[in-house]
């Protein structure tokens, strides 16, 4: 009964995961999206918001991976941490957004995309937190 509860417990961080990857996706390319230039040209925000919808896709499978093989669940969510850091990181480090303060993209793409990517590290964290313990019972 204990290890059920536990088993429980550790796959909680991987169906917030799944949440916040699936924000990430759609937001990338609707209400968080990065500016869009009146010419129809695409800037660097236009780049940075496509490397989140990767960066989001690959978190959902490997929040899925996590949700379907228990087994495999401290490795999986390891595996998401560079994934959230990379997403972290792009907006505005990796890829450049535009310069001027009041674009979309920094008001609105960038800071959605740190919070959204940190608190799905923080649930890979607690995750692989969860799963540690699990394995160390007997």
């Amino acid at each position: 009964m204990g290890e059920v509860s536990i088993m429980k417990k550790s796959a909680v961080p991987g169906i917030v995961i799944l949440v916040i990857s699936i924000v990430i996706v759609l937001g990338s390319q609707t209400f968080l999206a990065p500016c869009v230039h009146e010419d129809g040209s695409f800037g660097p925000c236009h780049w940075a918001g496509q490397a989140l919808l990767g960066l989001g896709g690959v978190l959902a499978v490997l929040a899925i991976l996590a949700l379907g093989m228990a087994s495999a669940r401290m490795g999986v969510y390891l595996s998401s941490l560079p994934v959230c850091a990379l997403g972290i990181l792009t907006p505005g480090t990796l890829i450049d957004l535009c310069h001027m303060p009041a674009m979309r993209c920094r008001m609105v793409t960038q800071p959605a995309m740190i919070i959204l990517f940190s608190a799905a590290l923080l649930c890979a964290l607690l995750g692989a937190i969860l799963t540690r313990g699990k394995e160390r019972k007997p």
